[in-house]
């Protein structure tokens, strides 16, 4: 049997929960090479869009579905990640989709709290065995608006959400009830920092006020057990070609060469996982 990416306390700590912070998953020039693609990266830019926070701050988001032959891409193909997400899911994992979150420096907005599922449950997703992978590109702390989540609040199971502003919301009086019980933790995390974590996991930002930017790489997976029963705006069962952790670096150097006819982009209009929520009163 192969040896497992986690070890077996990781993977009690991941249970118990609902995330694991791995360090220096990606090395200095790796992370170099991703945060200046993602900065010089027209295209990136011009499929962004802006979700309203519900005070007026806007968040700043670029959205696709396929992996594709990009540096992202291979980020998302590479083997140290789509490994750990097989071991979490305990099947064959396939790309649901990847995010850019670029949080610019005083500008960018907050997240509300929220489960990934909340969205996903509407897409016909049948179970929560998804996991998100956050790469840090730029160093995420109290200051910039770093994600924070309520550890263990996984297994309070799916939560209503609702929308407000451009976001979906979970129901926040359960919100303030968990967290009565669990403890709020604030995920700083220096770049090339990974953190895995639940689809049920909640989270939230709050909005950048720093002098820095905090850009992130988020790659989410679903399980191969876990189609959806029905067609959405992402993916069902696609299969994963894995590449080699080199392959980051080898795309990265010609990273003004990378092809993106494949990734299959959304914009604000497509990308809503949860329209068919309640707008709050």
């Amino acid at each position: 049997m192969a040896e497992q990416p986690f070890s077996a306390s990781h993977a009690a700590a991941y249970a118990r929960d609902g995330y694991l912070r791995v360090p220096r998953l990606f090395d200095d020039e790796e992370v170099d090479l991703i945060r200046r693609s993602a900065k010089h990266d027209q295209e990136l830019q011009q499929r962004s869009f802006d979700r309203d926070d519900g005070t007026g701050a806007r968040v700043r988001l670029s959205l696709w579905n396929h992996p594709g032959e990009t540096i992202y891409g291979m980020v998302a193909r590479c083997r140290r990640i789509v490994d750990r997400a097989e071991q979490i899911l305990e099947d064959e994992v396939y790309h649901y989709h990847s995010k850019m979150i670029m949080k610019q420096a005083h500008t960018g907005g907050a997240w509300a709290w929220h489960q990934d599922y909340g969205y996903w449950y509407e897409n016909g997703v049948l179970w929560p065995h998804l996991v998100s992978v956050y790469v840090a590109v730029d160093r995420a702390d109290r200051e910039n608006g770093c994600l924070q989540v309520l550890r263990g609040s996984h297994r309070l199971g799916r939560v209503n959400h609702v929308l407000s502003g451009d976001q979906a919301g979970a129901d926040m009086e359960r919100v303030r009830a968990a967290q009565q019980r669990m403890d709020v933790v604030p995920c700083e995390l220096d770049a090339g920092d990974v953190l895995f974590f639940h689809c049920n996991l909640l989270h939230r930002s709050d909005a950048n006020r720093s002098a820095r930017s905090r850009w992130a790489l988020i790659c989410c997976y679903n399980a191969r057990h876990n189609d959806p029963y029905k067609e959405s705006h992402h993916p069902r069962y696609t299969p994963l070609t894995k590449v080699p952790d080199s392959a980051i670096k080898t795309v990265g150097i010609r990273r003004f060469e990378r092809d993106t006819s494949n990734v299959a982009w959304l914009d604000d209009r497509r990308d809503r996982g949860a329209a068919r929520l309640h707008r709050e009163p």
